[in-house]
């Protein structure tokens, strides 16, 4: 891992943190704020081993020496890490690395502290936390990591510099997917749903959606091949999978992206379709309806989807919807 690596992910962060190690400026607090899987975590334990490494080039610590090692292994006597102790950050353990940051350095006069979902301090914790931030050492770093700023407290965020992590791209998210071992077809599906990793991959881990998205082709299979068999299809395969009103808002957002597939195929935009193992079915269509067509049947789901939020019955707009998407 380098500068240069994190630096893809995140440009702005990093010239940021290396400008200021570079001229010796940097702040004795950050704040990183960010959903998961935009670096935060990364991009902290390299800035702390910038901070502890003795022979570093310029920005980059040399990952080699002794500091470097043992902050990648979690074993560096001056660098502590704070996670929540079940579902919160307790005074307890803010008290014990005030403690630890009482005594002299081990190993050198610096020392620093990675505070892991810091919006999940108690507010006992984070009191204490801010008297903390308020006397910092003269050779401290604190690195707040958080999902959540909003649920820190004002004067906690006013003491320190906060660096605003950007989301990731779509790419990067099916990329970063992929590499967590999810299929690419389920990857790239859940990435269109949401922009969160946390989220995506709690889609990813349900066996429910895995389901919801081959009952969704099963519909569109039945509209496009065998149009007298759809209300069939909802009977045999929706239905029963979509009950909850949020589980068929998930099935008509399945839908939209069919469609947008549809639209983005007869633009000869395969790179941004979603249901990339599915072109077969996805040419067909876009061969058999005009690009206005497809537009307008866009139009419908988001019509039924204003509709469900009407509480309108649920079986009642599919079967309209359905019937309106088999015209033309």
């Amino acid at each position: 891992m380098s500068w240069n690596t994190l630096s893809e992910k995140q440009p702005y962060v990093t010239k940021l943190l290396t400008n200021s190690i570079n001229k010796d400026r940097l702040a004795h607090a950050y704040l990183f704020k960010g959903s998961k899987g935009t670096g935060k975590k990364q991009i902290a334990f390299h800035l702390t081993k910038a901070y502890f490494c003795r022979v570093r080039q310029s920005s980059e610590p040399c990952g080699e020496c002794s500091d470097c090692k043992r902050i990648d292994s979690g074993n560096h006597p001056d660098v502590h890490i704070v996670e929540p102790d079940g579902q919160s950050i307790k005074i307890e353990q803010i008290r014990k690395l005030q403690k630890e940051f009482s005594y002299l350095g081990l190993e050198s006069k610096a020392k620093a502290y990675i505070l892991e979902h810091s919006d999940k301090m108690t507010t006992q914790a984070a009191n204490s936390l801010l008297k903390f931030l308020e006397e910092p050492g003269q050779k401290t770093i604190a690195l707040l990591l958080t999902e959540n700023p909003q649920q820190l407290l004002d004067t906690i965020i006013s003491r320190c510099q906060v660096l605003t992590f950007a989301p990731q791209s779509n790419t990067q998210l099916i990329d970063t997917l992929i590499n967590n071992e999810f299929p690419e077809h389920l990857s790239r599906t859940a990435s269109a749903l949401t922009n969160d990793q946390t989220e995506a991959e709690v889609f990813l881990q349900d066996e429910w959606f895995v389901q919801a998205r081959r009952n969704v082709l099963k519909l569109m299979e039945e509209l496009i091949q065998r149009p007298q068999r759809s209300f069939l299809a909802l009977q045999e395969h929706w239905y029963p999978h979509f009950k909850e009103k949020q589980q068929v808002e998930v099935g008509l957002d399945l839908l939209l992206i069919w469609y947008k597939d549809v639209f983005f195929t007869q633009l000869d935009e395969n790179h941004s379709v979603v249901f990339n193992d599915q072109q077969n079915l996805l040419s067909d269509q876009a061969l058999k309806r005009s690009q206005r067509r497809v537009h307008d049947q866009m139009m419908l789901i988001l019509e039924a989807k204003r509709r469900l939020q009407a509480n309108m019955n649920q079986q009642l707009l599919m079967e309209q919807l359905v019937l309106k998407l088999q015209e033309g």
